[in-house]
This record gives structure tokens, C-alpha cells and sequence, in this order.
């Protein structure tokens, strides 16, 4: 199947970019360096540690290295499914326009090596921090879940994932200075690659969106509001391990009222890392709300809203953020 010059152009263009951009994980983003645990990984802005006014500046800042740690897992486990999906995309332009092919294959390769950097980064941490640490999401088991669902679900939530990627990096982390250096290249590094993943899904998703018709779509909404289920189940797990990590290895001692805290606080956090800051995302919103309806719309904002107060007290950036 061929491809309108236009879209041909794009998907040429996210070629000379990705040969441009491309990075290796040991030469270029690790370079034999270790973390620094005296820094902060995950910025306040994303990790919002400062709404926890009890924790001192040490329980702060390990608080956001235990967040950072599940940060890069979380990327991990959904990139994934990610780079499944974009397979199948490839194969069904195998005998077709070679240029998109390309591009996907691409695509593919490079959400490989960033599972591989995740997997390394994990290795790393689990060296250097205290035993504990818990992931409660099998990510081959995530990943069979999501791709029963839907393309053009899976591809919405894609879009959604890699582009709050971005305006993760640009709005909250790169301004940071006191971040750790290694944690913070890594997310540098990712970022480079994830803008040209996140031209592709929306190239893909148009595609989709114009073949699925009336019911599918309408079908396919539910689906995508049903990943978005998934995800927020998989985020209530993950906080309350986390927040029982964090209190079993901080310095300081905390009481049950102050533990319920940090776990709310944790799940509100990752609730505005992984859902509602990509949800807010302008982008996304364009090309989401451009393909539904008024009521397919309705609903899916009926279902974003129990999540909508996961937002920052005191934003240190301004928002939406974009990517």
C-alpha cells in the first residue's frame, strides 16, 4: 500500500533524524559512570516530594531516587508493548512503501535498545540501593494484555506515552541542575529518540483512525479507556510498594498516618507522570479529541476525571506541559 507524498515525506524525514540522533548505550549515555546518590533523580515538578512537608531534605531526596528507579521501570515495561506493536505496523508495509518500513524498522530497533538501557539502569540501581525493591508488573504480561486491545487504542495510548516523554524532559527535568548527571542523560538521550517515535504514532494513528469507521472507533474508545484502567491498576501497585520501600529504608522514622501519606502521595505522583500530564498534553489532546466524537469525548473525559486532581500543589513549571 502506498503513501500520500506528504505522509512520505515525514516518515523520510524521521529517517535523516533518527541516523542524526542516534546514540549507543555504553558510549554515549553510560560512558563507565555511576549514579550519584547525592543528587536528586526525579525533579519535584514530576516526583512532587515537596507536597510531603514532614520529609526532610534527605528523605526527600531518596524518596526521589526510589521514584526514579520506577520511573525508568515503568518506561521498560511499556516500551514493550510499544515496540511489539510498531513490529506489526512494519510487517504490514513489508510489501509496501519502504520508506515508512524503514522508518518503523527503526522505530523498533531503537525501543529495544532502550528496554536494554532500562534493564541496565535497574541492574545498576539495585547494586548501589538498599535491598527491597519490588516491581509489580510483569512486563510481558502487561504487554499481551495491552495488544489484545485494539490498534487503534493501543496506538492513543502510545502517542500519549511518548509524548508526555517529552514534555517530561523539556518542562521539568532538563531546566534542573541539581539533578544527578548520569540520571539525567539518560533521560536526555531517550528524549532525542522518543520525538521522532511520537511523529511515527501519530502518522500511524491517523492512519487507523481512517480505516476502523464509525463502530470501531466507538469500540475502540472503550478499549482505550479501559488501558487506561490497566495502567492506573498498575500504578496503584507499584505506589504502595514503593511507598513501603521508601518508609523501610529512609532515616527516619515514620507513624501510620504519615506512611498513608506518603503512599497517597506516591500514587498521586505517578497518577501525574503517567496519566494526566499526557492526558493535559496539548498535542495529544489535538489529535485524540480530533477523531471522536462529542459523546466518545464525554466518556473518555468521564474517566479521566476521578484522576484529575493528580496535579502539582505548586507547579514549578507552567502547564499543560508540552512536548
Amino acid at each position: 500500500m502506498s503513501t500520500h507524498p506528504i505522509q512520505s515525506s515525514r516518515y523520510a524525514k524521521v529517517i535523516e533524524t533518527s541516523r542524526r540522533v542516534r546514540w549507543e548505550i555504553e558510549r554515549d549515555v553510560l560512558r563507565g559512570r555511576a549514579f550519584d546518590y547525592t543528587r536528586t533523580f526525579l525533579p519535584h515538578g514530576l516526583s512532587l516530594v515537596d507536597e510531603l512537608e514532614f520529609l526532610d531534605a534527605a528523605d526527600r531526596r531518596l524518596l526521589s531516587q526510589v521514584q526514579g528507579r520506577t520511573y525508568a521501570y515503568i518506561f521498560g515495561l511499556v516500551e514493550r508493548f510499544i515496540g511489539a506493536k510498531v513490529l506489526d505496523l512494519g510487517r504490514e508495509q513489508a510489501l509496501g512503501d519502504q520508506v515508512a518500513l524503514e522508518a518503523l524498522v527503526r522505530m523498533t530497533d531503537e525501543e529495544l535498545k532502550h528496554q536494554e538501557l532500562f534493564r541496565r539502569l535497574e541492574a545498576m540501581m539495585a547494586a548501589d540501593m538498599p535491598a527491597g525493591y519490588r516491581k509489580t508488573a510483569d512486563p510481558d504480561a502487561v504487554a499481551t494484555a495491552v495488544l489484545g486491545k485494539s490498534t487503534w487504542a493501543v496506538l492513543a495510548l502510545t502517542l500519549d506515552i511518548e509524548l508526555f516523554t517529552q514534555a517530561h524532559y523539556r518542562a521539568s527535568i532538563e531546566p534542573q541542575h541539581d539533578l544527578s548527571p548520569l540520571w539525567k542523560d539518560v533521560f536526555l538521550y531517550h528524549w532525542r529518540e522518543e520525538s521522532q517515535h511520537a511523529i511515527l504514532d501519530e502518522l500511524e494513528f491517523a492512519k487507523e483512525d481512517a480505516k476502523v469507521g464509525a463502530a470501531g472507533r466507538d469500540a475502540a474508545v472503550d478499549d482505550l479507556i479501559a488501558l487506561v484502567g490497566a495502567v492506573d491498576g498498575i500504578l496503584q501497585g507499584q505506589a504502595a510498594a514503593d511507598a513501603r520501600y521508601f518508609a523501610a529504608i529512609a532515616g527516619t522514622r515514620f507513624d501510620a498516618a504519615q506512611i498513608e501519606r506518603i503512599q497517597a502521595g506516591v500514587l498521586k505522583a505517578y497518577r501525574w507522570q503517567y496519566i494526566v500530564s499526557g492526558a493535559m498534553e496539548p498535542r495529544f489532546q489535538k489529535v485524540l479529541f480530533g477523531a471522536v466524537d462529542e459523546a466518545q469525548g464525554a466518556r473518555i473525559q468521564a474517566a479521566l476525571a476521578p484522576l484529575a486532581y493528580a496535579v502539582p500543589r505548586r507547579p514549578e513549571m507552567s502547564l499543560p506541559m508540552a512536548a
